[in-house]
């Protein structure tokens, strides 16, 4: 998973993109390194605020930290060239902590489009990091579907609505 050119495991494991793996290691690094600082400013200020366990902030942070830590142990696994069966098995864990995420939000969104958002993008999200687990940690051989699915989630649940909400076009509640 973490050679330094371009080669056929590489490939595989990047879905359609060619990417050698300290490539991907360094994109990793940054969004991991972000989305931890995102994480860990959202948990200081709910706690400056005397927020306890439970409310928006502190879950917020919470979950924020199941993305940055996938990214960083990717970009970890780059640098030291491991297989990834170790994440693969933390990927399990991610996908069936969305479950009840996906549920909650869904059976919580009174016809509210964003809580409504929230839980299909929990499911969807869990459903990629269920096939993280399926390739690294059982070795099953599905690297385009993995790369298909990311390509398409981030388009879907990422890109387009952050599109929408900066040029005004979806507002924010």
């Amino acid at each position: 998973m973490g050679a330094s050119a371009p080669n056929v495991a590489t490939e595989e494991r990047n879905g359609a993109l060619v990417l050698s793996g300290r490539e991907v290691g360094v994109f990793n690094l940054f969004v991991g390194c972000l989305g931890f600082l995102i994480a860990l400013a959202t948990l200081l200020f709910a706690a400056a605020r005397g927020e306890s366990v439970g409310s928006a902030s502190i879950e917020s942070g919470s979950f924020i930290l199941l993305f940055a830590f996938t990214y960083l142990w990717v970009a970890a696994n780059q640098f030291i060239r491991a297989d990834g069966r170790a994440l693969g098995w933390y990927c399990l864990f991610v996908a069936i902590t969305t479950v009840p995420n996906a549920f909650i939000a869904i059976a919580t969104a009174h016809g509210h489009a964003w809580p409504l958002w929230l839980g299909i993008d929990w499911a969807a999200w869990g459903f990629l990091w269920f096939q993280f687990f399926l390739q690294l940690s059982l070795q099953k051989p599905i690297g385009r579907l993995i790369g298909f699915t990311a390509i398409v989630e981030g388009v879907t649940t990422c890109w387009i609505p952050a599109y929408l909400l900066l040029t005004g076009y979806l507002a924010a509640s």
